[in-house]
């Protein structure tokens, strides 16, 4: 760690940069934070609540509770002073494992959290197109870059681009959104040419950019560029059916490149440098917000959705890894022992806190300007 970061000239700090970090930064953090938890540990308790089990309490955060309430059913819906998760509580247990009940009802109590986040992934990024419209900048090739994937497969200036294996893209961002998660993967394109409609076949190049907010990202390119035309940057709006399809499909695909990405840290097309910790997601809340409600809660509904998807993991400690122990069980015909679960949640946290203390040294090098080593 640089010994900058540890400096602080006291001659010199100007206090109303608190201020700004706490209204810049803190609070779209803690706005992303609190959504997402939420309905996640919503999932959950909904979930346990149609199982029947007595939930009798509903966290955002860990720790020390700053503020709560306890309802008519006797759950104690409270906020804790750590924003480093959530849980719900259910017959004396978490509710991921509410025993006594049946392998079908724990299992889908574990899998509800995960499947909420999806669910207000969509949800927002269909509101979001409602209220605000589409983007109008059709799928056009307006250069080619030479020695590109795209050069290779064949595309022309002048082609529009219509599906992608099989997915209808209504815009240039359709196709850069599924181009960027599926890196040397193969793709089968159909475009409009001269009339016709030709079908190719492009392998996106692994590359390294950054995006609107300054953070690298390794993603597939094609090697396709495009000049709008003045008229396309308006938003079209859009009915409640197309937003509902564009909220299924923006979530399909932030399911398939979060996959994707956790595929490519174990192939070595992505690193483990590119983890971020809450310093790093903190940041880029600070972003999104200064650019626009709109674009806070689109990374409301990305972090959703990744989160959804990253809780599926067979970790113990993790929805999937309950899931993990429930197929175990129906597969013996008998629960794991107790020693073997706690034994495997105590690998599985242990794994947690090296992934947290990783990316938060991640942020703190990126921050400080310094190369990772």
């Amino acid at each position: 760690m640089p010994y900058s970061l540890l400096y602080l000239d006291l001659f010199h700090f100007d206090l109303s940069y608190l201020g700004d970090v706490f209204t810049g930064t803190i609070i779209p953090f803690l706005f992303i934070f609190t959504v997402i938890v939420f309905f996640h540990e919503l999932g959950h308790y909904l979930a346990a609540r149609i199982a029947g089990a007595k939930v009798p309490t509903f966290s955002i955060g860990i720790g020390p509770e700053l503020v709560g309430f306890t309802d008519r059913h006797g759950t104690r819906w409270k906020i804790a002073l750590l924003p480093l998760g959530g849980y719900v509580m259910a017959d004396g247990v978490d509710a991921t494992v509410p025993w006594p009940r049946s392998v079908i009802s724990r299992a889908a109590i574990s899998a509800a959290g995960p499947v909420a986040n999806f669910i207000l992934g969509a949800l927002i990024v269909a509101g979001v197109a409602l209220y605000y419209g589409k983007s109008g900048i059709v799928a056009r090739v307006d250069a080619v870059v030479a020695d590109s994937p795209a050069e290779s497969a064949g595309f022309k200036v002048g082609d529009i681009i219509l599906k992608i294996d099989g997915t209808s893209i209504d815009s240039f961002a359709d196709m850069q959104r599924i181009v960027a998660t599926n890196p040397a993967t193969p793709l089968h394109f159909e475009v409009k040419r001269d009339g016709a409609t030709v079908s190719l076949t492009a392998i996106p190049s692994l590359t390294a950019q950054r995006d609107f907010f300054g953070n690298t990202h390794r993603i597939g390119v094609l090697g396709i560029n495009h000049q709008p035309k003045s008229t396309e940057f308006a938003a079209r709006p859009v009915g409640l059916i197309e937003a509902a399809k564009t909220g299924i499909n923006e979530t399909s695909s932030i399911i398939t490149g979060t996959l994707n990405w956790l595929g490519s840290l174990f192939t070595g097309n992505s690193s483990f440098r590119d983890i971020s910790g809450v310093i790093g997601i903190a940041e880029i809340s600070g972003k999104a917000a200064r650019a626009g409600f709109q674009y806070l809660l689109n990374l409301c509904a990305l972090l959703s959705v990744s989160m959804g998807v990253l809780n599926l993991v067979p970790i113990p400690i993790l929805d999937g890894g309950h899931l993990m122990f429930y197929a175990a069980e129906v597969v013996r015909r008998r629960p794991l022992s107790q020693r073997t679960q706690q034994i495997a949640i105590w690998i599985g946290g242990t794994v947690l806190v090296l992934l947290t203390i990783l990316g938060t040294y991640n942020d703190i090098v990126r921050l400080s300007g310094s190369p990772a080593g």
